[in-house]
């Protein structure tokens, strides 16, 4: 089978589904793979890359439709193009089956088959396929390129001969893939980065790309957070006040804001409102990513740049991914091919939808002259974050204290224990041994209770590094064994020298994995 790639008739879309590497993968499947020529010129592929690759390069689209039996493309197909499929065709691309009715109709009409990588399930399994998230997180890189192009700024703070520039304040809304690529873009530019999210399980995700997460003192917001497959749900109109009153409260003080947040099948909710943007900054700079679905901002407009009357620039971009054509076409062909790995089972070159393959099926929007959507509900339970541990309430003073004593207590039982043991072993080891083995055997037995104290009563996090260091305790062990070569007794020498050489390697691996331990926390 032939699988063809179009070349996208959208204005301005600069992507495409197919990419030299993706083709040699998809031939080693059994397939053959064409290109309308041109198709990849505005992603930096030329058609001479594709012809290296194996790829036959088409004149024109509709020799390409007329002989490919699968058909990949990354926007939805368009009515022209709808009149060049035929019979058994197999489209493959995003489609938006929800909101695309009449088109979907048309296509089951003509018995093409459609998959949709905009339905592709939320499951484990699927993550390779998931072309949203591949997109959403270059959607979320690019906003954060974007508003810095607009801010007349620096992000990181700077002391200059000049002065003092104090660090932009970057606030991202959402924290889904696009809002955590946003975050990470932001805080490694060096800006104070706040984020929200209506889900407070993803605070530590934040938290840990050194982001502020922004919290609500609001009972509602631990409960109805997270809807299924991790997306979030509608929120209460109580929930919704307390969420506006602390953007409010923010507005005045951030230079920039990204918002993400989207609900699937329902348009965008407006969370910057216009007072909100009339009490920032001046300079200030809005990027909404759900500008397509009618925006977070009430003053975004779609596909546009606008600069409010106080000096705030909105920016209502749609096209993110395609302005970054050349990555975003290597992400989103390797999403297409991973998906015909899944459809191409025994890697004969032939494409089998299989419905009872809850990935396969969830995608599948047309097949054999029927409608398939909605899809059911994978029998596999979708990807969700899980709830956050509930935090151990705070001891008072008379609880820790009580605590304090129970664990004194239980460490002298611990140390008791342990030193009736060492005596009974030295009365033992007494009754047969020399005194001046005895001498000996005391010192090393004593020095086996005080390493023991020093190692073990420290906290489990600190003992990686505490070991490092403190194996250079081993060189008392050298010291002694070197004292001990000179003896006669060839078993002595022989004890010494293993001594050295195990006491050297726990000295030099100690302080080799110091050293590398501490590169980590060096900037190069």
């Amino acid at each position: 089978m032939i699988i063809g790639a179009a070349k996208e008739v959208l204005d301005g879309e600069r992507r495409v589904a197919l990419t030299p590497d993706s083709a040699r993968q998809l031939q080693k499947l059994g397939y053959e793979c064409a290109i309308e020529s041109g198709a990849g010129e505005a992603a930096n592929f030329s058609d001479k890359d594709y012809t290296e690759a194996d790829v036959k390069v088409v004149a024109d689209a509709k020799t390409l439709w007329e002989t490919s039996d699968i058909v990949i493309k990354v926007r939805p197909p368009e009515t022209s193009e709808l009149e060049l499929t035929h019979e058994g065709q197999t489209v493959i691309s995003f489609f938006w089956p929800a909101q695309n009715g009449e088109l979907l109709q048309q296509f089951a009409d003509k018995k093409v088959n459609v998959l949709a990588m905009d339905m592709v399930p939320r499951i484990s399994r699927a993550q390779k396929m998931d072309a949203l998230s591949s997109m959403a997180n270059i959607a979320g890189y690019r906003a954060v390129i974007e508003a810095g192009n607009n801010f007349g700024r620096f992000f990181t703070g700077q002391i200059t001969a000049a002065g003092k520039v104090p660090p932009a304040k970057v606030l991202v809304i959402g924290a889904g893939v696009a809002g955590l690529a946003a975050i990470g873009a932001s805080t490694s530019l060096g800006a104070i980065t706040l984020a929200f999210d209506v889900r407070p399980e993803v605070a530590e995700q934040v938290e840990s790309m050194g982001a502020e997460f922004v919290y609500l003192d609001f009972e509602e917001e631990q409960q109805d957070g997270a809807a299924t497959g991790g997306y979030a749900s509608v929120s209460s109109p109580e929930f919704r006040e307390a969420q506006l009153a602390k953007f409010r409260e923010l507005a005045p003080e951030v230079d920039i804001v990204i918002t993400t947040a989207l609900i699937p099948g329902r348009d965008a909710p407006e969370l910057w409102t216009e007072d909100m943007v009339q009490s920032m900054k001046p300079g200030s700079v809005i990027v909404d990513l759900a500008a397509e679905k009618g925006g977070n901002c009430k003053l975004t407009k779609m596909d546009e740049k606008i600069v409010t009357e106080n000096g705030i620039t909105v920016i209502g971009y749609t096209d993110f991914p395609s302005r970054m054509a050349t990555q975003s076409s290597t992400l989103y062909a390797t999403n297409i091919r991973h998906m015909m790995t899944d459809l191409t089972p025994e890697k004969d070159g032939q494409i089998n939808i299989d419905m009872e393959d809850d990935v396969i099926r969830g995608a599948t929007a047309t097949k054999d002259g029927e409608i398939t959507f909605p899809p059911p509900k994978p029998k596999i339970a979708a990807i969700a974050a899980q709830k956050p541990k509930e935090k151990a309430p705070e001891m008072t003073p008379e609880e820790r204290r009580a605590a304090e004593v129970a664990a004194f207590k239980d460490q002298t039982k611990k140390q008791v224990a342990l030193l009736a043991g060492g005596g009974a072993l030295l009365l033992l080891v007494g009754l047969v041994a020399p005194a001046s083995f005895m001498q000996h055997f005391i010192v090393f037995v004593l020095a086996c209770f005080v390493g023991f104290q020093v190692i073990w009563g420290v906290a489990h996090s600190l003992h990686t590094p505490l070991m490092a260091v403190t194996n250079a305790i081993s060189s008392i062990v050298i010291l002694g064994a070197l004292l001990q070569i000179g003896s006669g007794s060839w078993l002595v020498i022989l004890l010494a020298a293993v001594s050295v050489f195990m006491a050297g390697i726990n000295i030099f691996g100690g302080f080799l994995v110091t050293r590398r331990m501490l590169a980590m926390f060096q900037k190069s």
